[in-house]
Protein backbone atom coordinates (compact mmCIF):
# COMPACT_ATOMS: atom_id res chain seq x y z
CA UNK A 1 0.00 0.00 0.00
CA UNK A 2 1.35 3.39 -1.00
CA UNK A 3 1.47 5.74 1.40
CA UNK A 4 -0.87 8.95 1.45
CA UNK A 5 0.03 12.25 1.14
CA UNK A 6 -2.28 14.87 3.35
CA UNK A 7 -3.18 18.16 1.26
CA UNK A 8 -1.19 21.60 2.89
CA UNK A 9 -5.21 22.16 3.46
CA UNK A 10 -5.32 19.39 6.10
CA UNK A 11 -1.34 19.69 7.53
CA UNK A 12 -2.58 23.46 8.91
CA UNK A 13 -5.72 22.40 11.44
CA UNK A 14 -3.01 19.53 12.72
CA UNK A 15 -0.10 22.07 13.23
CA UNK A 16 -2.40 24.83 14.96
CA UNK A 17 -3.68 21.82 16.78
CA UNK A 18 -0.02 21.17 17.80
CA UNK A 19 1.02 24.70 18.70
CA UNK A 20 -2.18 25.11 20.67
CA UNK A 21 -1.77 22.28 22.88
CA UNK A 22 2.19 22.98 23.16
CA UNK A 23 1.48 26.18 24.58
CA UNK A 24 -1.48 24.91 26.85
CA UNK A 25 1.08 22.48 28.29
CA UNK A 26 3.84 25.60 28.88
CA UNK A 27 1.08 27.42 30.41
CA UNK A 28 0.02 24.65 32.56
CA UNK A 29 3.40 24.18 33.79
CA UNK A 30 3.89 27.91 34.36
CA UNK A 31 0.61 27.61 36.50
CA UNK A 32 1.86 24.69 38.78
CA UNK A 33 5.28 26.76 39.61
CA UNK A 34 3.33 29.70 40.33
CA UNK A 35 1.25 27.45 42.69
CA UNK A 36 3.65 25.15 43.90
CA UNK A 37 5.67 28.87 45.37
CA UNK A 38 2.25 30.18 46.74
CA UNK A 39 3.14 33.58 45.06
CA UNK A 40 1.09 34.64 41.79
CA UNK A 41 3.63 35.79 38.76
CA UNK A 42 4.04 39.57 38.03
CA UNK A 43 2.78 40.09 41.55
CA UNK A 44 5.05 41.50 44.11
CA UNK A 45 4.42 41.04 47.77
CA UNK A 46 3.12 44.46 49.15
CA UNK A 47 5.99 46.61 51.37
CA UNK A 48 6.61 46.66 55.19
CA UNK A 49 5.51 49.46 57.12
CA UNK A 50 7.88 52.36 57.34
CA UNK A 51 9.53 52.71 60.04
CA UNK A 52 10.48 55.96 61.83
CA UNK A 53 14.34 55.15 61.25
CA UNK A 54 13.45 54.97 57.86
CA UNK A 55 12.09 58.62 57.29
CA UNK A 56 13.34 61.87 57.40
CA UNK A 57 12.60 65.24 57.17
CA UNK A 58 14.00 68.78 56.02
CA UNK A 59 11.92 71.63 57.52
CA UNK A 60 8.39 72.63 57.69
CA UNK A 61 7.36 74.47 54.18
CA UNK A 62 5.33 77.19 54.95
CA UNK A 63 2.17 77.07 52.96
CA UNK A 64 0.58 80.76 53.71
CA UNK A 65 0.20 82.45 56.69
CA UNK A 66 -1.25 79.77 59.10
CA UNK A 67 0.05 76.49 56.92
CA UNK A 68 2.77 74.26 56.56
CA UNK A 69 3.62 71.61 54.23
CA UNK A 70 6.05 68.62 55.45
CA UNK A 71 7.24 66.48 53.31
CA UNK A 72 8.73 63.06 54.37
CA UNK A 73 11.61 61.00 52.65
CA UNK A 74 12.35 57.21 52.77
CA UNK A 75 16.10 57.02 52.91
CA UNK A 76 15.83 53.18 52.96
CA UNK A 77 17.31 50.64 52.98
CA UNK A 78 14.16 48.86 51.53
CA UNK A 79 10.74 50.42 50.14
CA UNK A 80 7.99 51.23 52.63
CA UNK A 81 4.34 51.67 52.89
CA UNK A 82 2.77 54.65 55.00
CA UNK A 83 -1.25 55.12 56.04
CA UNK A 84 -1.37 57.66 58.82
CA UNK A 85 -2.19 61.17 59.58
CA UNK A 86 0.80 62.98 61.67
CA UNK A 87 0.52 63.69 65.71
CA UNK A 88 1.83 67.30 65.82
CA UNK A 89 3.27 69.01 68.97
CA UNK A 90 5.26 72.65 69.39
CA UNK A 91 8.40 72.18 70.70
CA UNK A 92 10.13 75.37 72.82
CA UNK A 93 13.29 76.36 72.59
CA UNK A 94 14.91 73.38 74.82
CA UNK A 95 12.40 73.81 77.95
CA UNK A 96 10.45 70.15 77.73
CA UNK A 97 8.11 72.55 80.19
CA UNK A 98 7.91 74.54 77.15
CA UNK A 99 6.12 71.36 74.93
CA UNK A 100 2.83 71.83 74.00
CA UNK A 101 0.70 68.54 71.75
CA UNK A 102 -2.01 69.63 70.00
CA UNK A 103 -4.88 68.09 69.01
CA UNK A 104 -5.32 66.69 65.47
CA UNK A 105 -8.24 67.14 63.57
CA UNK A 106 -8.12 64.94 60.61
CA UNK A 107 -8.86 65.99 57.20
CA UNK A 108 -9.87 63.82 54.64
CA UNK A 109 -9.16 59.91 54.84
CA UNK A 110 -5.38 57.76 55.41
CA UNK A 111 -4.68 56.19 52.03
CA UNK A 112 -1.87 53.57 51.77
CA UNK A 113 1.18 55.14 50.02
CA UNK A 114 4.63 53.53 48.91
CA UNK A 115 7.43 54.73 49.17
CA UNK A 116 10.15 53.31 47.29
CA UNK A 117 13.56 53.97 48.67
CA UNK A 118 14.15 58.25 48.22
CA UNK A 119 10.36 58.40 47.75
CA UNK A 120 7.93 61.20 49.59
CA UNK A 121 5.18 61.95 51.42
CA UNK A 122 3.70 64.85 52.50
CA UNK A 123 1.26 66.14 54.87
CA UNK A 124 -0.45 69.33 55.15
CA UNK A 125 -0.85 71.30 58.55
CA UNK A 126 -2.80 74.07 59.50
CA UNK A 127 -3.20 75.49 62.55
CA UNK A 128 -5.69 78.77 63.78
CA UNK A 129 -3.80 82.27 62.75
CA UNK A 130 -2.96 84.69 65.80
CA UNK A 131 -4.40 87.68 63.86
CA UNK A 132 -3.11 91.56 64.65
CA UNK A 133 0.69 92.39 64.09
CA UNK A 134 3.68 91.97 66.29
CA UNK A 135 1.60 91.59 69.71
CA UNK A 136 -0.93 89.59 67.79
CA UNK A 137 -4.18 87.75 69.55
CA UNK A 138 -6.56 85.39 69.28
CA UNK A 139 -10.01 86.05 67.66
CA UNK A 140 -11.54 83.89 70.72
CA UNK A 141 -9.79 85.91 73.21
CA UNK A 142 -6.72 83.52 73.89
CA UNK A 143 -3.11 84.21 74.69
CA UNK A 144 -1.34 82.78 70.93
CA UNK A 145 1.26 80.39 71.24
CA UNK A 146 5.42 80.65 69.66
CA UNK A 147 7.36 77.99 69.21
CA UNK A 148 10.31 77.84 67.45
CA UNK A 149 10.08 74.65 66.08
CA UNK A 150 7.71 71.39 65.73
CA UNK A 151 7.92 67.38 66.14
CA UNK A 152 5.45 65.68 63.65
CA UNK A 153 5.18 62.50 65.07
CA UNK A 154 4.74 59.88 61.76
CA UNK A 155 5.58 55.87 62.14
CA UNK A 156 6.38 55.44 65.43
CA UNK A 157 9.08 58.57 65.90
CA UNK A 158 8.99 61.94 66.08
CA UNK A 159 11.23 64.57 63.83
CA UNK A 160 11.38 68.17 64.94
CA UNK A 161 11.21 70.50 62.39
CA UNK A 162 11.37 74.38 62.21
CA UNK A 163 10.15 76.75 59.29
CA UNK A 164 11.56 76.80 55.87
CA UNK A 165 11.44 80.89 56.24
CA UNK A 166 13.49 80.73 60.12
CA UNK A 167 10.74 82.23 61.87
CA UNK A 168 8.78 80.85 64.44
CA UNK A 169 5.16 78.64 64.87
CA UNK A 170 2.37 81.04 66.21
CA UNK A 171 -1.34 79.88 66.69
CA UNK A 172 -4.12 80.31 68.76
CA UNK A 173 -5.93 76.99 70.56
CA UNK A 174 -4.62 73.89 70.92
CA UNK A 175 -5.65 71.91 68.08
CA UNK A 176 -4.17 71.75 63.94
CA UNK A 177 -5.55 70.31 60.81
CA UNK A 178 -3.65 67.99 59.48
CA UNK A 179 -4.09 66.04 56.03
CA UNK A 180 -2.93 62.25 56.26
CA UNK A 181 -0.02 61.31 54.54
CA UNK A 182 -0.29 61.43 50.00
Amino acid sequence: MKGTRRSGAAEAPLALLATSLLAAGLLAGAGTAAAATGAPTGVRAPAAACTSGQLTADSAQRTGSNGVRVTVTNKGPKPCTLKAFPTVGLAGQGSPGSNKGLSVVRQGQARTVQLPVGGTATTTLTFTPVLGEADGYCASGGTPTVAPTIVVGVAGGGIQLAPDDGGDFALCGNSVRATAFR
